[in-house]
């Protein structure tokens, strides 16, 4: 009676508070070594996971490809070389590795370019094109709101990413009432087109927007930003990624003394009449293991899409969100994972239409901590109140450091998935979804905190 009766104490910070009490809410914590439910509240109901959708994608990815796997990105040629010239086109063919020239680091173009010289290639008789056909031409999500679609959080997604697809495009501020002036983008973006409507205004935020679609040279600048300010930027997505990698490897080609007659281009859809191609090199990215850090640590949506869509293309080439979701569904059910009744619709929680039980993600959580792959998993969640989205959860209690979890944040919504580790050696693996609750997501936290702290406090 007295165990029933904690639970329904616990329970009740959540069911009974008035920010969370009327929410659509999922929630499951079980003792991982004895199997024991610790408290549970609809565990089978899905509700909508925001970035805790990012733990579906990482672990499938992890367990199907291992922590040592690399994304490739191969330097390929048509034609011959003869007497230091390409008689045909030098083509760089993606394989949907995110980091390319992560927040600018593009060192990598000059072993590159020593590549094209170790070939004996001093002359190309034709341009660089980026071959982004691994995926199909669907490079934004179709479920996203459009309101996201532009902004550099919801980038489009290929096979050739690069530079984060984000630019910073800096404004200059003026007086109150006049629009600010575009002054230009970093990196630099050859025929863009910014279609401003950004006003300077009597506020002390940065409130611009940034919109647009995939390949689209306009890119739609709205709201307010305060008056008067100086330069500053605003992040958006870049419109065509690939044709920017390789403008930047024809200038570094140039550069090194390789004449290019043409300018760069890219292909977005498969042509079986490519002429054959002869491999030159072949990029690495750094390993899978790091990449789900930083997807998990740091709730990177363009790391997540890109391992959700090349997990798509593993079914059939070009690769479509479709199939990527297939997978997904697929592989976690025939994994153990109750996704009968989930909605998948992409791989880092941006589409509101993802839906996806505690239960289900205690499950996953469960067999990945059993997995061989887990060291390289734990390492990929962010520790309360120490790393990460989760450095606000916790701080100078008794359980910070010991939650490794993932969360998910959007307007009324903030969800839990993770594990906690238990003083006595035990492990708890729990998921708290809340969503459609009033108040903003730091007083949604602040609620589950004080849940969190209570169930261990009881029950430890």
């Amino acid at each position: 009676m007295n165990l029933l009766l904690s639970i329904l104490l616990s329970i009740h910070l959540l069911t009974g508070h008035p920010i969370t009490g009327q929410a659509n809410m999922s929630v499951l914590v079980q003792n991982l070594n004895t199997g024991e439910v610790i408290d549970e509240y609809r565990s089978d109901k899905v509700v909508p996971p925001a970035s805790v959708m990012k733990l579906l994608t990482t672990a499938a990815a992890l367990e199907m490809m291992g922590p040592g796997f690399r994304f490739p990105t191969v330097l390929e040629y048509t034609g011959t070389i003869e007497g230091g010239v390409l008689n045909g086109d030098l083509y760089i063919r993606g394989g949907c590795d995110p980091s390319l020239g992560w927040k600018g680091r593009n060192a990598f173009l000059t072993q590159w370019v020593k590549a094209v010289r170790e070939a004996g290639i001093r002359r190309i008789r034709g341009a660089v094109i980026a071959d982004m056909t691994m995926l199909d031409g669907e490079a934004q999500n179709p479920n996203w709101l459009c309101e996201d679609a532009g902004n550099y959080y919801a980038p489009g997604i290929f096979a050739l990413n690069y530079y984060g697809n984000t630019m910073n495009i800096v404004l200059q501020s003026g007086a109150p009432g006049t629009v600010a002036k575009v002054i230009k983008t970093e990196p630099e973006v050859e025929d863009i087109c910014f279609i401003n409507h950004v006003r300077c205004d009597k506020i002390t935020y940065d409130g611009a927007f940034v919109s647009g679609l995939p390949y689209s040279r306009e890119r739609y600048l709205t709201g307010a930003v305060p008056s008067n300010l100086g330069t500053f930027g605003v992040k958006g997505d870049l419109p065509n990624p690939g044709l920017l990698l390789a403008r930047h490897f024809t200038d570094r080609l140039r550069e090194a003394g390789v004449e290019v007659w043409r300018d760069a281009a890219y292909l977005a859809d498969y042509n079986p009449l490519t002429p054959p191609r002869t491999e030159l090199y072949i990029h690495y990215s750094e390993p899978l293991s790091e990449i789900i850090k930083e997807t998990n640590i740091n709730s990177n949506n363009l790391y997540a899409e890109a391992l959700f869509r090349y997990l798509g293309s593993r079914y059939t080439l070009p690769g479509t969100i479709h199939n990527s979701q297939d997978l997904l569904r697929d592989y976690w059910r025939r994994r153990g994972v109750n996704v009968q009744n989930a909605i998948i619709k992409d791989g880092c929680g941006l589409a509101p239409q993802d839906a996806v039980s505690a239960r289900a993600f205690v499950q996953l959580l469960a067999a990945m901590y059993k997995s061989p792959n887990a060291g390289a998993w734990m390492e990929s969640l962010p520790v309360s109140g120490k790393s990460g989205t989760l450095t606000s959860l916790c701080p100078k209690t008794p359980l910070e450091g010991r939650i490794h979890a993932k969360s998910g944040t959007i307007a009324g919504t903030k969800n839990f998935a993770g594990y906690i580790d238990m003083p006595n050696g035990d492990t708890w693996v729990f998921a708290i979804l809340i969503n459609s609750a009033p108040g903003k997501a730091k007083n949604i936290q602040t609620v589950i905190q004080q849940y969190l702290l209570d169930v261990y406090r009881t029950h430890r």
